[in-house]
C-alpha cells in the first residue's frame, strides 16, 4: 500500500473494548516495538501524538466489533488509520499460536509489505442508516421465528387450522384469537405470552419501516433509492438495504468487483491443465447478498410492467429507466435459459449476479458515471 521510507512508523493494533496492543516499525526496522494500551482512545491518541515527533505514524487494525470509533478519532486528529477485512488477511498454516502481541506483530508487518486489504469506512450518517436497515431485516427474522414456534406449540396441543392453504391470514388470526380465549390453564398463558411477544415485533417492524421510508426521502438517499425502484423486485426496503451497504459505488470499477463483494461469484480451484469451479464464495456482505437474492426471484416469471412499476418508473431519467427495462427482459430470459438445466436455486443465484451489473450502471449513472 505504501512504501517504507525512514520517516515512516507503521503501526499495527490488535483492538479489544478493554485494551488495545500496539506493535511499532520504525521505517524499515525488523524487531518491532509493542505496548500495551488500556482501551480509552486517549491513551492511543496520546501514543501516536509521541509517534508523530519521531515520523509520519500510519497504522491499522482488523475491522471487529470496535467498529470505527478508533479509526474515526485517529482520522481527526489528523493520523493515517485504515480497517482491514480480517479474512484477506494471509496466514501461514502452520502457525497455532494467537496471543494479542502476535497478532499485533503479524498485522503491522504485513501491513508494511502491502499484503493487507482495507475495508471502506462508512461515515456516521451512513453507519447509522445501515444499524437502521439492518434491525429491520433482524426484527423481520424474529417474526418469523415467532410464528414458526407458535405453530410449532399449537401444533403439538393438536390444533391444527384447516380454513385456509395459506397460514397467518385474517381467517387464521381470527380463529388463532377464538383459540386463545378458549383455552385454559398453562397453554392459554404460553399462546397469549407468544401472541403479544408477535404483536410486539410487528408494531416495532411497522416503526422501523416508516422510519425507513422516511429517511429515504432525505438526501443523499433520495436519488439512488429512487432509481433501485425503477428495477422490478426493489422497493424503498430493498433498495435502502442496497445503498446503505454499497455506500460509495465509485469504489467499484466494474460490476465484476461489486460481485466479488457481495460473494455471488463462483469459487474456484483450478490447476494445471485442469479446471474446477465450485459455489458462490459467499464472501463479502451478506444483507446485501440475501436482499440482492430474494429481489432475483420476481425475474423468475414473465417479464412484464406492472401498474406500481410504471409509477415508480415515472419522472426517473431515461437511461436508468432503459437499464432497468433492459434488465427486466435479459434477466427473465436468463432464468428460464438456466432453469431447463440447472436447479431452481442455481438459476437464480445467476440472476442475482448479473443483477448486480445492472445496479451498478444504474448506482454510477445516478453518481454522474
Amino acid at each position: 500500500m505504501f512504501n517504507s521510507t525512514t520517516d515512516t512508523i507503521w503501526v499495527g493494533m490488535d483492538v479489544h473494548q478493554a485494551s488495545i496492543t500496539a506493535a511499532i516499525l520504525h521505517g524499515d526496522g525488523v524487531e518491532p516495538e509493542v505496548v500495551r494500551l488500556t482501551g480509552d482512545l486517549n491513551a492511543t491518541r496520546r501514543l501516536f501524538r509521541r509517534l508523530a515527533q519521531k515520523g509520519v505514524p500510519r497504522a491499522c487494525y482488523e475491522a471487529s466489533g470496535a467498529g470505527y470509533v478508533l479509526q474515526r478519532a485517529l482520522d481527526h486528529d489528523g493520523f493515517h488509520c485504515e480497517v482491514i477485512a480480517p479474512s484477506l488477511i494471509p496466514t501461514r498454516p502452520g502457525d497455532h499460536r494467537k496471543t494479542d502481541r502476535l497478532d499485533a506483530v503479524h498485522l503491522v508487518q504485513q501491513f508494511r509489505s502491502g499484503h493487507l486489504t482495507a475495508v471502506s469506512v462508512p461515515d456516521v450518517d451512513q453507519e447509522a442508516v445501515r444499524h437502521l436497515v439492518r434491525a429491520h431485516l433482524f426484527n423481520r427474522r424474529q417474526i418469523t421465528r415467532a410464528k414458526h414456534r407458535i405453530v410449532g406449540i399449537l401444533r403439538t396441543g393438536g390444533y391444527h387450522f384447516s380454513g385456509t392453504k395459506t397460514g397467518w391470514t385474517r381467517p387464521h388470526r381470527d380463529w388463532l384469537a377464538e383459540l386463545r380465549r378458549e383455552m385454559t390453564g398453562p397453554m392459554q398463558t404460553v399462546l397469549a405470552s407468544e401472541l403479544q411477544h408477535l404483536e410486539y415485533l410487528e408494531a416495532s417492524l411497522s416503526s422501523l419501516e416508516a422510519a425507513i421510508t422516511e429517511v429515504s426521502c432525505q438526501e443523499p438517499w433520495r436519488k439512488p433509492v429512487e432509481a433501485l425502484c425503477c428495477f422490478r423486485g426493489i422497493k424503498t426496503l430493498t433498495a435502502m438495504t442496497i445503498v446503505s451497504e454499497i455506500g460509495d459505488i465509485k469504489r467499484f470499477g466494474s460490476p465484476r468487483q461489486l460481485m466479488g463483494y457481495v460473494g455471488l461469484v463462483p469459487s474456484e480451484h483450478s490447476s494445471g491443465e485442469r479446471s474446477r469451479r465450485g459455489p458462490i464464495t459467499k464472501a463479502g456482505n451478506r444483507y446485501l447478498r440475501r436482499v440482492l437474492v430474494e429481489s432475483a426471484w420476481h425475474y423468475s416469471k414473465r417479464a412484464c410492467s406492472t401498474l406500481r412499476l410504471q409509477r415508480r418508473r415515472m419522472g426517473q431519467d431515461p437511461t436508468i429507466v432503459g437499464i432497468a427495462v433492459k434488465a427486466q427482459h435479459r434477466l427473465e430470459r436468463r432464468y428460464h435459459h438456466l432453469a431447463r438445466t440447472k436447479h431452481t436455486n442455481k438459476a437464480i443465484t445467476a440472476v442475482a449476479r448479473e443483477l448486480c451489473g445492472f445496479l451498478w450502471s444504474a448506482l454510477r449513472e445516478v453518481e454522474g458515471g
